[in-house]
């Protein structure tokens, strides 16, 4: 636990899980590359400034006063996260993972161990889309782990980031398809994309998704930012 691969901390927050008064750690590297990312410096870093020990020492003085520990990045599940999980959970901390759902082992296992209490699952795009979006070919993989959460009913979110130069419409209307003829019944979540000063892609926005035309009958829709 003592590498360092924690880009940063955000020491406290009550808007990352929903619920709780959290720290956020933000692990480096992902493997995905998508367009809109604007997380491109933790992305790309090849070294944090922190380690997980680091982190829990920390953590070790705000006991009482924080109740969860967010795992983002990047992508967390890049790294091995059982140890820290399991030092988390000896302090009493809920734990929630941000992730794109691609390492569907990782993901398991910490299930399986009963390391997480909640995932944010980040929907990237349809099937016909995802590489042009992420320039990865891991949409199989991402499909895998949506269905494994949804059959064993483990508590989570289904959020998409929208840029509506890369997704239109029909594109979000397909997706809220797919995750209905799965199974999903929970809110589909849509964030807007962010403008910052960079991004993977180098990419803005001149579209503008027009949510009038973003099916309800399916599942409830909730847009954030």
């Amino acid at each position: 636990m003592s590498q360092k691969i924690v880009y940063n901390y955000t020491k406290f927050t009550t808007t990352d899980y929903i619920g709780e008064i959290s720290c956020v750690v933000w692990h480096i590297s992902c493997n995905l590359r998508c367009k809109y990312c604007y997380n491109d410096n933790i992305v790309f870093s090849k070294q944090g400034l922190y380690s997980h020990k680091d982190v829990l020492e920390f953590l070790k003085r705000r006991k009482g006063l924080l109740t969860a520990v967010v795992l983002s990045g990047g992508e967390a599940t890049m790294h091995d996260l059982r140890l820290f999980c399991k030092e988390l959970k000896k302090m009493g901390f809920k734990i929630k993972l941000d992730s794109n759902g691609v390492n569907f082992e990782k993901i398991k296992e910490l299930i399986d161990e009963n390391l997480l209490d909640f995932i944010s699952l980040d929907f990237k795009s349809t099937k016909e889309k995802f590489k042009f979006i992420t320039l990865k070919n891991s949409y199989d993989k991402f499909l895998k782990t949506l269905k494994y959460l949804i059959e064993i009913k483990f508590p989570f979110e289904l959020r998409t980031t929208v840029n509506a130069d890369l997704l239109d419409e029909n594109d979000i209307n397909s997706m809220i398809n797919t995750a209905f003829s799965i199974g999903y019944k929970d809110i589909l979540y849509i964030q807007n994309f962010l403008q910052t000063d960079s991004n993977i892609g180098n990419i803005s926005q001149k579209e503008v998704l027009n949510r009038s035309l973003i099916r309800k009958d399916l599942l409830d829709i909730e847009f954030r930012n």
